[in-house]
């Protein structure tokens, strides 16, 4: 169960808590989600490649985690500020299956690495196929051709996370940006330890911590602490681009802020 803080945060969904959205439908698929033991081996062999291999950033079971919480967190603020959603509706479905589109895209948009990180999105598209069969058939709330259309919704999202890929649907676009949220430091202790100095370790230590709330001027505002100017590579560089285009970024703010506070701050503080 996740902390008062960690929830008011925007850090992480809460099963239990009072939501912008219908959540019934959301918290079954989590249930089944975390219990599915095929899932769960697929995001611990996933993060191999990147890892131990090439010396990237973690992308196993706390990056999807992470990836998760963001995600359903962000989808909730959109939602209580009023923004409409359009990848379930124009499909036909309902309301309730937004939230478990991003879940689910959330959750398998990475197993594409258990084949290679180059290119992984595209990996990640007949793994995650095969797996969506199985899982949507054992929601009991999805007939044949609504499966389908579910089936279709995220694996779009899960190409989408990739810069390369334009989103077509707020849903994309909300696992998109949610991927990119998991810049804190914890993310690069694996290949920190190990050796890894590359910009993406050194920036990602760089980012004390982020999160998500109501803003007053957008629906959401991402607040992230800095304690080195090196943190502006994950908020200009990997944030940002993934940001633009995502169809949300008109409803998001970022104010990024240097909290090292010992006078010689390259920046104190970003918006966007």
């Amino acid at each position: 169960m996740s902390s008062d803080s960690e929830t008011a945060n925007g850090r992480t969904y809460d099963p239990d808590g009072d939501h912008a959205f219908p959540d019934e439908r959301l918290n079954e698929t989590l249930t089944l989600l975390r219990n599915d033991e095929e899932v769960r081996a697929y995001l611990e062999a996933q993060n191999v490649n990147p890892v131990a291999r090439k010396g990237f950033n973690d992308h196993g079971t706390k990056h999807i985690e992470i990836v998760r919480n963001r995600a359903l967190c962000l989808y909730d603020l959109l939602k209580g500020g009023g923004v409409g959603f359009n990848g379930a509706a124009q499909q036909g479905l309902d309301e309730a299956d937004e939230s478990v589109i991003i879940a689910l895209a959330a959750t398998l948009h990475d197993i594409g690495h258990v084949v290679h990180r180059d290119s992984h999105p595209y990996y990640s598209i007949p793994l995650a196929a095969d797996i969506l069969d199985r899982l949507l058939g054992e929601l009991s709330f999805y007939d044949t051709a609504e499966t389908v259309r579910m089936k279709g919704e995220v694996l779009h999202a899960i190409l989408c996370h990739h810069t390369e890929e334009q989103p077509l649907t707020h849903e994309a676009g909300v696992v998109r940006v949610a991927d990119a949220l998991d810049m804190e430091r914890g993310r690069s202790r694996i290949p920190y330890e190990e050796g890894g100095r590359g910009i993406n370790t050194i920036s990602s230590r760089a980012i004390r911590k982020v999160s998500l709330q109501s803003g007053d001027e957008s629906p959401v505002l991402v607040e992230i602490e800095m304690t080195d100017a090196a943190g502006v590579y994950q908020v200009d560089e990997l944030l940002k681009h993934k940001l633009h285009d995502s169809r949300i970024e008109e409803h998001v703010r970022i104010v990024a802020i240097n909290t090292r506070g010992d006078g010689d701050e390259l920046v104190e503080r970003i918006e966007m």
